[in-house]
Protein backbone atom coordinates (compact mmCIF):
# COMPACT_ATOMS: atom_id res chain seq x y z
CA UNK A 1 0.00 0.00 0.00
CA UNK A 2 2.52 2.59 1.35
CA UNK A 3 5.05 1.10 -1.85
CA UNK A 4 1.63 2.19 -4.65
CA UNK A 5 1.57 5.54 -2.23
CA UNK A 6 4.93 6.32 -2.98
CA UNK A 7 5.01 5.63 -6.64
CA UNK A 8 1.89 7.58 -7.64
CA UNK A 9 3.34 10.69 -5.46
CA UNK A 10 6.57 10.24 -7.65
CA UNK A 11 4.55 10.11 -11.04
CA UNK A 12 2.69 12.69 -10.09
CA UNK A 13 6.12 15.13 -9.27
CA UNK A 14 7.32 14.06 -12.98
CA UNK A 15 4.36 15.07 -14.47
CA UNK A 16 3.65 18.01 -12.95
CA UNK A 17 7.65 18.92 -13.51
CA UNK A 18 6.96 17.60 -17.28
CA UNK A 19 4.59 19.87 -17.58
CA UNK A 20 6.06 23.21 -15.58
CA UNK A 21 9.25 22.71 -17.67
CA UNK A 22 8.70 24.33 -21.20
CA UNK A 23 6.21 27.08 -19.47
CA UNK A 24 8.56 28.15 -17.67
CA UNK A 25 11.58 28.32 -20.22
CA UNK A 26 8.75 29.93 -22.26
CA UNK A 27 8.42 32.63 -19.59
CA UNK A 28 12.50 32.98 -19.51
CA UNK A 29 12.86 33.43 -23.34
CA UNK A 30 10.21 36.18 -23.38
CA UNK A 31 12.10 37.63 -20.22
CA UNK A 32 15.19 37.29 -21.85
CA UNK A 33 13.71 39.05 -25.27
CA UNK A 34 12.55 41.73 -23.31
CA UNK A 35 15.22 42.58 -21.33
CA UNK A 36 17.14 42.53 -25.13
CA UNK A 37 14.75 44.40 -26.32
CA UNK A 38 14.88 47.23 -23.25
CA UNK A 39 18.95 47.35 -23.46
CA UNK A 40 18.47 47.51 -27.01
CA UNK A 41 16.19 50.99 -26.96
CA UNK A 42 18.23 52.36 -23.72
CA UNK A 43 21.33 51.90 -26.36
CA UNK A 44 19.38 53.66 -28.87
CA UNK A 45 18.10 56.63 -26.72
CA UNK A 46 21.35 56.58 -25.16
CA UNK A 47 23.29 56.97 -28.26
CA UNK A 48 20.72 60.13 -29.81
CA UNK A 49 21.39 63.78 -29.29
CA UNK A 50 18.74 66.00 -27.93
CA UNK A 51 17.11 66.58 -31.13
CA UNK A 52 16.79 63.14 -31.57
CA UNK A 53 19.49 62.65 -33.89
CA UNK A 54 21.72 59.17 -34.44
CA UNK A 55 24.87 60.23 -32.82
CA UNK A 56 27.36 59.23 -35.32
CA UNK A 57 30.24 57.74 -34.42
CA UNK A 58 33.87 56.64 -35.61
CA UNK A 59 34.13 55.77 -39.61
CA UNK A 60 31.39 56.46 -41.96
CA UNK A 61 31.99 56.38 -45.25
CA UNK A 62 29.63 57.19 -48.14
CA UNK A 63 30.35 55.95 -51.72
CA UNK A 64 27.54 57.19 -54.38
CA UNK A 65 27.14 57.59 -58.00
CA UNK A 66 27.64 61.01 -59.61
CA UNK A 67 24.13 61.41 -61.68
CA UNK A 68 23.76 65.39 -61.98
CA UNK A 69 22.79 68.22 -64.03
CA UNK A 70 24.39 71.54 -64.81
CA UNK A 71 22.56 73.07 -67.37
CA UNK A 72 26.19 75.19 -68.11
CA UNK A 73 27.61 71.73 -68.56
CA UNK A 74 25.35 68.67 -69.68
CA UNK A 75 24.37 66.11 -67.82
CA UNK A 76 26.98 64.55 -65.35
CA UNK A 77 28.05 61.43 -64.39
CA UNK A 78 30.59 59.37 -62.37
CA UNK A 79 31.53 58.31 -59.14
CA UNK A 80 32.50 59.26 -55.58
CA UNK A 81 32.68 58.84 -52.08
CA UNK A 82 32.57 60.83 -48.96
CA UNK A 83 34.69 59.98 -45.99
CA UNK A 84 33.76 60.83 -42.57
CA UNK A 85 35.39 60.34 -39.30
CA UNK A 86 33.35 61.75 -36.30
CA UNK A 87 35.56 60.23 -33.17
CA UNK A 88 33.89 59.23 -29.90
CA UNK A 89 30.82 61.39 -31.36
CA UNK A 90 31.18 63.72 -28.34
CA UNK A 91 30.71 66.72 -31.30
CA UNK A 92 28.22 65.33 -33.25
CA UNK A 93 27.37 66.53 -36.13
CA UNK A 94 30.81 68.32 -36.11
CA UNK A 95 33.26 65.56 -37.69
CA UNK A 96 37.29 65.20 -36.99
CA UNK A 97 37.77 64.37 -40.41
CA UNK A 98 36.44 64.61 -43.83
CA UNK A 99 37.80 63.32 -47.15
CA UNK A 100 36.46 63.18 -50.55
CA UNK A 101 37.48 61.93 -54.06
CA UNK A 102 35.41 62.50 -57.47
CA UNK A 103 35.69 61.45 -60.70
CA UNK A 104 33.14 62.53 -63.17
CA UNK A 105 32.06 64.37 -66.47
CA UNK A 106 29.84 65.59 -68.09
CA UNK A 107 27.82 65.64 -71.60
CA UNK A 108 29.14 68.93 -73.23
CA UNK A 109 32.88 67.49 -72.04
CA UNK A 110 34.20 68.60 -68.89
CA UNK A 111 35.78 66.39 -66.72
CA UNK A 112 37.09 66.58 -63.16
CA UNK A 113 39.08 64.67 -61.02
CA UNK A 114 39.18 65.90 -57.51
CA UNK A 115 40.57 64.91 -53.64
CA UNK A 116 39.48 67.90 -50.68
CA UNK A 117 39.99 66.86 -47.25
CA UNK A 118 38.71 68.73 -44.36
CA UNK A 119 40.66 67.82 -40.93
CA UNK A 120 40.05 69.61 -37.66
CA UNK A 121 41.42 67.77 -35.33
CA UNK A 122 45.01 66.13 -37.13
CA UNK A 123 46.84 69.21 -35.75
CA UNK A 124 45.07 70.28 -32.38
CA UNK A 125 42.61 73.12 -32.51
CA UNK A 126 42.82 73.61 -35.71
CA UNK A 127 41.64 73.00 -39.44
CA UNK A 128 43.78 71.39 -42.17
CA UNK A 129 42.11 71.84 -45.68
CA UNK A 130 43.90 70.13 -48.79
CA UNK A 131 42.52 69.88 -52.32
CA UNK A 132 44.10 69.04 -55.40
CA UNK A 133 41.72 69.07 -58.70
CA UNK A 134 42.20 68.49 -62.31
CA UNK A 135 39.47 70.21 -64.67
CA UNK A 136 39.04 69.54 -68.58
CA UNK A 137 36.64 71.81 -70.51
CA UNK A 138 36.15 71.57 -74.41
CA UNK A 139 33.87 74.03 -74.39
CA UNK A 140 34.32 76.80 -71.78
CA UNK A 141 32.22 79.89 -71.51
CA UNK A 142 34.00 83.28 -72.66
CA UNK A 143 32.14 86.01 -72.76
CA UNK A 144 34.24 88.65 -72.67
CA UNK A 145 35.60 91.50 -70.40
CA UNK A 146 33.65 93.88 -68.29
CA UNK A 147 30.03 92.95 -67.53
CA UNK A 148 27.57 94.65 -69.92
CA UNK A 149 30.29 96.10 -71.56
CA UNK A 150 30.66 93.15 -73.84
CA UNK A 151 27.81 92.55 -76.12
CA UNK A 152 25.66 89.47 -75.36
CA UNK A 153 24.16 87.58 -79.21
CA UNK A 154 22.31 84.56 -78.11
CA UNK A 155 23.03 81.47 -81.08
CA UNK A 156 25.18 84.04 -82.69
CA UNK A 157 27.66 81.99 -85.28
CA UNK A 158 30.42 83.78 -87.16
CA UNK A 159 31.59 81.97 -89.86
CA UNK A 160 35.13 83.18 -92.17
CA UNK A 161 35.79 82.53 -95.91
CA UNK A 162 38.58 80.34 -96.56
CA UNK A 163 41.38 82.98 -96.86
CA UNK A 164 40.36 84.39 -93.41
CA UNK A 165 39.79 88.09 -94.34
CA UNK A 166 35.94 88.18 -94.24
CA UNK A 167 33.32 87.04 -91.76
CA UNK A 168 29.74 86.43 -92.04
CA UNK A 169 27.29 86.28 -88.93
CA UNK A 170 24.23 83.87 -88.72
CA UNK A 171 21.63 83.73 -86.11
CA UNK A 172 20.10 80.80 -87.23
CA UNK A 173 18.98 78.83 -84.37
CA UNK A 174 19.30 75.55 -86.03
CA UNK A 175 23.35 75.76 -86.44
CA UNK A 176 24.95 75.73 -83.61
CA UNK A 177 27.21 78.47 -82.16
CA UNK A 178 30.97 78.44 -80.76
CA UNK A 179 31.46 82.33 -80.65
CA UNK A 180 31.23 82.02 -76.98
CA UNK A 181 33.41 78.62 -76.22
CA UNK A 182 37.10 78.58 -75.94
CA UNK A 183 38.95 75.29 -74.65
CA UNK A 184 40.40 75.20 -71.20
CA UNK A 185 42.69 73.25 -68.79
CA UNK A 186 43.33 73.78 -65.01
CA UNK A 187 45.00 72.36 -62.19
CA UNK A 188 44.43 73.34 -58.61
CA UNK A 189 46.04 72.53 -55.68
CA UNK A 190 45.50 74.13 -52.41
CA UNK A 191 46.33 73.97 -48.75
CA UNK A 192 45.26 76.00 -46.05
CA UNK A 193 45.60 76.48 -42.44
CA UNK A 194 43.21 77.67 -39.81
CA UNK A 195 44.63 78.18 -35.95
CA UNK A 196 42.50 80.05 -33.18
CA UNK A 197 43.01 83.09 -31.31
CA UNK A 198 44.23 82.64 -27.52
CA UNK A 199 41.37 83.88 -25.54
CA UNK A 200 39.56 85.31 -28.59
CA UNK A 201 36.28 83.06 -29.17
CA UNK A 202 35.29 81.96 -32.69
CA UNK A 203 38.14 84.24 -33.85
CA UNK A 204 40.76 82.86 -36.04
CA UNK A 205 44.20 83.50 -38.08
CA UNK A 206 44.32 81.47 -41.03
CA UNK A 207 47.60 80.52 -44.30
CA UNK A 208 47.71 78.84 -47.59
CA UNK A 209 49.42 78.21 -50.02
CA UNK A 210 47.95 77.56 -54.26
CA UNK A 211 48.77 76.68 -57.50
CA UNK A 212 47.15 76.83 -60.69
CA UNK A 213 48.12 75.91 -63.82
CA UNK A 214 45.77 77.30 -66.55
CA UNK A 215 46.04 75.73 -70.22
CA UNK A 216 43.66 77.82 -72.93
CA UNK A 217 42.97 77.62 -76.75
CA UNK A 218 40.27 77.77 -79.52
CA UNK A 219 37.41 75.10 -79.38
CA UNK A 220 39.15 71.57 -80.75
CA UNK A 221 35.75 70.23 -82.09
CA UNK A 222 36.14 69.61 -85.90
CA UNK A 223 32.59 70.58 -86.92
CA UNK A 224 33.39 74.17 -85.09
CA UNK A 225 36.95 74.74 -87.52
CA UNK A 226 34.39 77.25 -89.74
CA UNK A 227 33.77 79.48 -87.19
CA UNK A 228 35.37 82.37 -85.63
CA UNK A 229 35.37 82.31 -81.67
CA UNK A 230 35.36 85.28 -79.57
CA UNK A 231 38.26 84.50 -77.85
CA UNK A 232 40.35 84.39 -81.15
CA UNK A 233 38.64 88.04 -81.80
CA UNK A 234 40.06 89.60 -77.81
CA UNK A 235 43.94 87.45 -79.00
CA UNK A 236 43.97 89.04 -82.54
CA UNK A 237 43.14 92.96 -81.02
CA UNK A 238 45.46 92.04 -78.44
CA UNK A 239 43.04 92.32 -75.87
CA UNK A 240 44.33 89.27 -74.77
CA UNK A 241 47.88 89.62 -74.63
CA UNK A 242 49.74 87.13 -76.57
CA UNK A 243 51.74 85.56 -73.17
CA UNK A 244 47.98 84.89 -71.94
CA UNK A 245 46.36 83.48 -74.91
CA UNK A 246 47.83 80.06 -73.86
CA UNK A 247 47.52 80.13 -69.98
CA UNK A 248 50.20 80.70 -67.52
CA UNK A 249 51.18 79.62 -63.81
CA UNK A 250 50.00 81.03 -61.07
CA UNK A 251 51.28 80.78 -57.45
CA UNK A 252 49.88 82.30 -54.34
CA UNK A 253 50.52 82.96 -51.27
CA UNK A 254 47.12 83.79 -48.64
CA UNK A 255 46.79 85.31 -45.24
CA UNK A 256 43.20 85.98 -43.76
CA UNK A 257 41.49 86.92 -40.52
CA UNK A 258 38.70 84.68 -39.78
CA UNK A 259 35.88 84.84 -37.46
CA UNK A 260 32.92 81.63 -37.25
CA UNK A 261 30.37 80.84 -34.93
CA UNK A 262 28.11 78.52 -37.14
CA UNK A 263 26.60 75.94 -35.26
CA UNK A 264 27.45 73.63 -38.01
CA UNK A 265 29.94 73.51 -40.84
CA UNK A 266 27.53 72.48 -43.82
CA UNK A 267 24.24 72.55 -43.22
CA UNK A 268 24.04 76.17 -40.30
CA UNK A 269 21.29 77.96 -39.22
CA UNK A 270 22.70 80.13 -36.69
CA UNK A 271 25.51 81.92 -36.73
CA UNK A 272 28.43 84.25 -38.33
CA UNK A 273 31.03 83.52 -40.21
CA UNK A 274 33.86 86.50 -42.24
CA UNK A 275 36.46 85.50 -43.68
CA UNK A 276 39.15 88.18 -45.06
CA UNK A 277 41.93 87.35 -47.43
CA UNK A 278 44.98 89.46 -48.75
CA UNK A 279 46.25 86.95 -51.66
CA UNK A 280 49.85 87.73 -53.31
CA UNK A 281 50.65 86.21 -56.19
CA UNK A 282 54.49 86.26 -57.28
CA UNK A 283 55.70 85.57 -61.00
CA UNK A 284 58.05 83.43 -60.26
CA UNK A 285 57.63 80.82 -62.25
CA UNK A 286 56.54 82.75 -66.18
CA UNK A 287 58.46 85.91 -65.05
CA UNK A 288 55.88 87.84 -67.20
CA UNK A 289 55.61 90.85 -65.37
CA UNK A 290 52.32 89.64 -63.55
CA UNK A 291 52.91 89.98 -60.06
CA UNK A 292 49.32 91.26 -57.98
CA UNK A 293 48.21 91.72 -54.66
CA UNK A 294 43.89 90.78 -54.09
CA UNK A 295 41.70 91.27 -51.11
CA UNK A 296 38.78 88.67 -51.09
CA UNK A 297 36.35 88.97 -48.36
CA UNK A 298 32.87 87.17 -47.43
CA UNK A 299 30.27 87.86 -44.87
CA UNK A 300 27.69 85.48 -44.05
CA UNK A 301 25.09 85.18 -41.92
CA UNK A 302 21.97 82.73 -40.38
CA UNK A 303 19.57 84.04 -38.62
CA UNK A 304 17.25 81.51 -36.85
CA UNK A 305 13.37 82.63 -38.16
CA UNK A 306 11.42 80.07 -36.28
CA UNK A 307 13.76 77.14 -34.29
CA UNK A 308 16.22 74.98 -36.46
CA UNK A 309 13.19 75.19 -39.03
CA UNK A 310 13.47 78.24 -40.80
CA UNK A 311 16.50 80.40 -41.33
CA UNK A 312 17.35 83.36 -43.59
CA UNK A 313 20.78 83.47 -44.62
CA UNK A 314 23.03 86.11 -46.73
CA UNK A 315 26.12 85.99 -48.49
CA UNK A 316 28.23 89.17 -49.69
CA UNK A 317 31.29 88.77 -51.47
CA UNK A 318 33.55 90.91 -52.86
CA UNK A 319 37.24 90.88 -54.53
CA UNK A 320 39.23 93.44 -55.87
CA UNK A 321 42.71 94.26 -57.20
CA UNK A 322 45.06 96.01 -54.60
CA UNK A 323 48.21 96.17 -57.06
CA UNK A 324 50.04 94.99 -59.53
CA UNK A 325 49.24 93.41 -62.84
CA UNK A 326 47.24 90.43 -63.00
CA UNK A 327 46.27 88.18 -66.22
CA UNK A 328 42.45 87.95 -67.41
CA UNK A 329 42.71 83.60 -66.33
CA UNK A 330 43.92 85.01 -62.91
CA UNK A 331 40.72 87.13 -62.44
CA UNK A 332 38.31 83.89 -63.19
CA UNK A 333 38.90 82.62 -59.56
CA UNK A 334 37.79 83.68 -56.23
CA UNK A 335 40.73 83.46 -53.82
CA UNK A 336 39.50 82.27 -50.77
CA UNK A 337 41.02 80.06 -48.27
CA UNK A 338 38.38 77.28 -47.97
CA UNK A 339 36.24 76.34 -50.37
CA UNK A 340 32.69 74.55 -50.48
CA UNK A 341 31.84 74.02 -54.28
CA UNK A 342 33.70 71.98 -56.82
CA UNK A 343 35.09 75.10 -58.87
CA UNK A 344 36.02 78.28 -57.80
CA UNK A 345 34.99 80.48 -60.98
CA UNK A 346 33.95 84.29 -60.61
CA UNK A 347 30.48 85.47 -61.77
CA UNK A 348 28.19 83.36 -62.82
CA UNK A 349 27.05 79.68 -63.10
CA UNK A 350 26.32 77.67 -59.82
CA UNK A 351 28.64 79.50 -57.36
CA UNK A 352 28.01 83.05 -57.18
CA UNK A 353 25.11 84.43 -59.11
CA UNK A 354 22.81 81.27 -60.42
CA UNK A 355 21.06 81.80 -63.50
CA UNK A 356 23.53 84.38 -65.43
CA UNK A 357 25.74 82.75 -67.98
CA UNK A 358 28.78 80.87 -66.34
CA UNK A 359 31.87 83.14 -66.20
CA UNK A 360 29.65 85.80 -67.76
CA UNK A 361 30.86 88.35 -65.59
CA UNK A 362 35.19 89.25 -65.19
CA UNK A 363 36.61 92.14 -63.90
CA UNK A 364 39.55 93.14 -61.69
CA UNK A 365 36.89 93.75 -58.85
CA UNK A 366 33.31 92.14 -58.44
CA UNK A 367 31.35 92.20 -55.47
CA UNK A 368 28.18 89.62 -55.56
CA UNK A 369 25.22 88.78 -52.99
CA UNK A 370 22.97 86.04 -52.49
CA UNK A 371 19.78 86.58 -49.98
CA UNK A 372 18.22 82.92 -49.37
CA UNK A 373 15.17 81.22 -47.00
CA UNK A 374 16.05 77.86 -45.99
CA UNK A 375 13.18 75.94 -44.87
CA UNK A 376 13.53 72.24 -43.20
CA UNK A 377 10.21 71.06 -43.35
CA UNK A 378 10.93 67.05 -43.18
CA UNK A 379 12.94 64.88 -41.18
CA UNK A 380 13.76 61.08 -41.03
CA UNK A 381 15.83 58.16 -40.29
CA UNK A 382 16.87 55.67 -42.71
CA UNK A 383 19.65 53.13 -42.82
CA UNK A 384 20.80 54.33 -39.59
CA UNK A 385 21.39 57.78 -40.80
CA UNK A 386 19.96 61.09 -39.63
CA UNK A 387 17.66 62.76 -43.04
CA UNK A 388 17.03 66.49 -43.87
CA UNK A 389 14.74 67.42 -47.06
CA UNK A 390 14.79 71.28 -47.32
CA UNK A 391 13.92 73.92 -49.43
CA UNK A 392 15.35 77.33 -50.54
CA UNK A 393 13.87 79.96 -52.54
CA UNK A 394 16.74 82.58 -53.30
CA UNK A 395 17.85 86.00 -54.91
CA UNK A 396 21.43 86.33 -56.14
CA UNK A 397 23.43 89.23 -57.57
CA UNK A 398 26.66 90.90 -58.65
CA UNK A 399 28.51 93.45 -60.35
CA UNK A 400 31.87 95.06 -62.11
CA UNK A 401 33.85 97.38 -59.38
CA UNK A 402 36.84 97.39 -61.15
CA UNK A 403 36.86 97.44 -64.75
CA UNK A 404 39.62 95.61 -67.04
CA UNK A 405 41.41 97.32 -69.92
CA UNK A 406 37.96 98.87 -70.66
CA UNK A 407 39.71 101.83 -72.57
CA UNK A 408 41.50 99.06 -74.88
CA UNK A 409 37.78 97.54 -75.19
CA UNK A 410 36.58 100.15 -76.95
CA UNK A 411 38.95 100.31 -79.45
CA UNK A 412 39.60 96.82 -80.31
CA UNK A 413 37.51 96.00 -83.16
CA UNK A 414 39.17 98.77 -84.80
CA UNK A 415 42.30 97.20 -84.77
CA UNK A 416 41.27 94.22 -86.31
CA UNK A 417 41.58 95.28 -90.18
CA UNK A 418 41.16 92.68 -91.76
CA UNK A 419 37.43 91.39 -91.45
CA UNK A 420 34.76 93.28 -93.43
CA UNK A 421 30.98 93.13 -95.02
CA UNK A 422 29.48 93.15 -91.63
CA UNK A 423 25.94 93.91 -91.07
CA UNK A 424 26.09 97.14 -89.18
CA UNK A 425 24.03 96.15 -86.78
CA UNK A 426 26.56 93.99 -85.28
CA UNK A 427 29.48 95.79 -86.41
CA UNK A 428 31.37 95.48 -82.90
CA UNK A 429 31.42 92.15 -81.44
CA UNK A 430 33.39 92.97 -78.45
CA UNK A 431 32.19 96.76 -77.15
CA UNK A 432 28.48 96.92 -76.80
CA UNK A 433 29.04 100.67 -75.54
CA UNK A 434 27.15 100.04 -72.37
CA UNK A 435 28.00 100.00 -68.97
CA UNK A 436 27.84 97.19 -66.31
CA UNK A 437 24.87 97.18 -63.90
CA UNK A 438 24.13 94.55 -61.59
CA UNK A 439 23.57 91.32 -62.43
CA UNK A 440 20.58 89.58 -60.89
CA UNK A 441 18.85 86.38 -61.09
CA UNK A 442 16.28 84.65 -58.38
CA UNK A 443 14.91 80.95 -57.73
CA UNK A 444 14.43 77.82 -55.28
CA UNK A 445 16.54 74.70 -54.40
CA UNK A 446 15.70 71.39 -52.82
CA UNK A 447 17.79 70.18 -50.40
CA UNK A 448 19.00 66.72 -49.37
CA UNK A 449 20.58 66.66 -46.44
CA UNK A 450 21.97 64.04 -44.47
CA UNK A 451 23.75 63.62 -41.48
CA UNK A 452 23.81 67.75 -41.71
CA UNK A 453 27.07 66.97 -43.92
CA UNK A 454 26.62 65.67 -47.08
CA UNK A 455 23.81 68.15 -48.76
CA UNK A 456 22.44 67.03 -52.26
CA UNK A 457 21.38 70.17 -54.02
CA UNK A 458 19.09 71.12 -56.54
CA UNK A 459 18.96 74.99 -57.51
CA UNK A 460 16.65 76.10 -60.52
CA UNK A 461 17.16 79.73 -61.61
CA UNK A 462 16.42 82.65 -64.21
CA UNK A 463 18.52 85.83 -64.67
CA UNK A 464 16.26 89.15 -64.91
CA UNK A 465 17.55 90.59 -67.60
CA UNK A 466 18.01 88.43 -70.75
CA UNK A 467 21.68 89.96 -71.83
CA UNK A 468 22.82 87.57 -69.03
CA UNK A 469 20.97 84.65 -70.63
CA UNK A 470 17.43 84.10 -71.04
CA UNK A 471 17.23 80.43 -69.77
CA UNK A 472 15.86 78.41 -66.77
CA UNK A 473 18.92 76.79 -65.39
CA UNK A 474 19.08 73.96 -63.24
CA UNK A 475 21.87 72.85 -61.04
CA UNK A 476 22.11 69.33 -59.41
CA UNK A 477 25.15 68.78 -57.61
CA UNK A 478 26.35 68.75 -53.98
CA UNK A 479 26.53 71.29 -51.20
CA UNK A 480 24.40 74.63 -50.42
CA UNK A 481 26.19 77.39 -52.12
CA UNK A 482 27.09 78.61 -48.72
Amino acid sequence: MKKNFFLSIILLLSISLTAQYPYEQNVNNFQRKTVNKEKKQKNEKKNRNGNGDIVKKGWNFGPLPVVGFNSDLGFQYGACIDIFNYGDGSHYPKYDYKMNVEVSTYTRGSTTFRFYGDFNNLIPKSKLFADLAYFTDKKFDFYGFNGYASPYYKNIAVFTDKDGSALDISKDNDIKSAFNDMKRHQVRVLVSLQNPFPSLENFYWGAGIAYYNYSFNRIDISSYDNQITLYELYCQSNLIRKNEQNGGNITQLKLGLIYDSRNHDNDPNNGLYIETTITGTPDIIDGRNYSHLTFTGVLQQYIPVYKDRLTFSYRLGAQNLIAGNIPFYAMMNTNLLFYKKMTTDALGGSNTVRGINRNGVIGKGIVWLNLEVRWRFFDFKLINQNWTLGINPFFDAGTITQYFRLNEQKQAWSLIEKYYNLPLDTENLIYSGKSDKIHSSAGCGLKIIMNHNLVVSIDCAKALNSNDGDNLKVYIGFNYIF
